[in-house]
């Protein structure tokens, strides 16, 4: 058996992910990388878009959508710190289409540069799932 990479994935809220895996596409902020067994130690940040997992070797990989975050590469494997994590398979495309919406809406009326920075952060993760999903 091939070597296998530990990965976890965490969200604030609870541990979403535990597993072992030949391979994890991650989007980082300064583009995609793989995490394979043996990866050099690194961290980067996330920005909004899909992990993939994939548990052997040319097999599917499986999709969550983060929204942001951090990565650890380690001895111990590999670590995601998620802002948010999505199942794609739950994501209703009319539903985002409404939030994308009403986040265009409050970007515009932002009062202040701290709520158009928030504005732009909320639309900017809507906007990469969306053009995943559709």
């Amino acid at each position: 058996m091939a070597d296998m990479l530990h990965f976890e994935i965490v969200s604030p809220e609870r541990l979403l992910k535990d597993a072992q895996a030949a391979m994890v596409v991650v989007p980082g902020a300064d583009g995609d990388f793989a995490a394979m067994p043996q990866h050099a130690p690194m961290m980067s940040t996330i920005r909004p878009g899909v992990v993939e997992i994939f548990e052997t070797e040319g097999g599917d990989a499986e999709r969550l959508f983060v929204k942001g975050g951090l990565a650890q590469i380690s001895p111990e494997g590999l670590t995601i710190l998620a802002e948010e994590a999505i199942q794609l398979d739950d994501v209703d495309a009319a539903d985002l289409s409404a939030k994308i919406a009403d986040a265009e809406a409050s970007l515009s009326a932002a009062a202040d540069d701290v709520a158009r920075a928030a504005a732009e952060k909320e639309l900017a993760w809507m906007t990469a799932l969306s053009e995943i999903v559709s």
